[in-house]
């Protein structure tokens, strides 16, 4: 029971019902935005604006069920300040999030970039009627090797232990909670940004594609068996890149690019 009354359980249940909530919400907005729409590999990811928009909603939706441990944390660290009698964040966990979307934000807008900047280059050679396959197949396939490097196992360590991370970072005020929550997406991208890139190669605005990417972020994150999960999505990211290099037409849910986005309205 904390000095508000509210037992510790029931505040834990609210902020992970909250935050599934609000994941939901987010997937509810996607699917409005994409109007259930299933864009295929390099296809256009339309306007900055509505690339920047989506995408960042898409990161809402795919991260915070996987988030819920840092906020759970963060939440512990300042009840138990408010028992000691310390200053503690007014709707510290909403900045926290608000810093971790926000490095999300600036990795996609570098997926932009890249993705942009391979569509104007136009060389036919990687067309996906031509050698289009064997280069989404082959981004796919070095996200699988990426699995089994020690950066990517430190990178998921920290996402898998909030507590040691908050209390080596711990920042004071909502500037404080602000930068934590950056930081902590840092470390996230560190061990999510290849099955981000695989996401990219599958079709970035492919909503199946996003839920497979999702579950498989959720899996390492939060399964016990870390190093099992791991070796799991490993594997399934091995087939798949194969399959799509080598027999893309049998690859179930896998769209031929189009060639346009339309642009977010308000």
């Amino acid at each position: 029971m904390t000095r508000t009354g509210v037992p510790v359980t029931s505040g834990r249940a609210l902020t992970i019902v909250a935050l599934l909530a609000l994941a939901a919400l987010c997937w509810a907005v996607v699917l409005w935005r994409m109007g259930g729409g299933d864009e295929g590999p390099g296809a256009d990811p339309g306007t900055l604006g509505f690339f920047t928009g989506i995408w960042t909603v898409m990161m809402a939706a795919m991260m915070l069920p996987s988030v819920w441990p840092t906020v759970l944390v963060y939440r512990r660290l300042q009840a138990a300040r408010r028992e000691r009698g310390q200053h503690a964040v007014w709707m510290g966990p909403a900045w926290l999030l608000v810093g971790y979307l926000a490095a999300w934000t600036m990795a996609g807008l570098v997926g932009f970039a890249v993705l942009k900047a391979g569509r104007a280059l136009d060389i036919d050679a990687l067309s996906w009627d031509r050698s289009g396959p064997l280069l989404a197949g082959g981004v796919i396939v070095a996200a699988a090797v990426y699995q089994l490097t020690p950066l990517k196992d430190v990178c998921l360590r920290h996402c898998r232990g909030p507590f040691s991370f908050l209390l080596e970072h711990w920042r004071p005020g909502p500037v404080g909670a602000l930068r934590m929550g950056a930081r902590h997406g840092l470390w996230c991208i560190g061990c999510c940004w290849a099955l981000m890139a695989a996401l990219f190669a599958l079709g970035v605005m492919s909503i199946p594609w996003m839920a497979l990417i999702a579950v498989f972020i959720a899996a390492e994150k939060l399964l016990p068996w870390r190093r099992v999960a791991t070796t799991i999505v490993t594997v399934a990211l091995l087939a798949l890149g194969l399959a799509v290099a080598l027999v893309p037409e049998q690859v179930p849910g896998l769209m031929a690019p189009a060639r346009t986005m339309p642009e977010m309205t308000m």
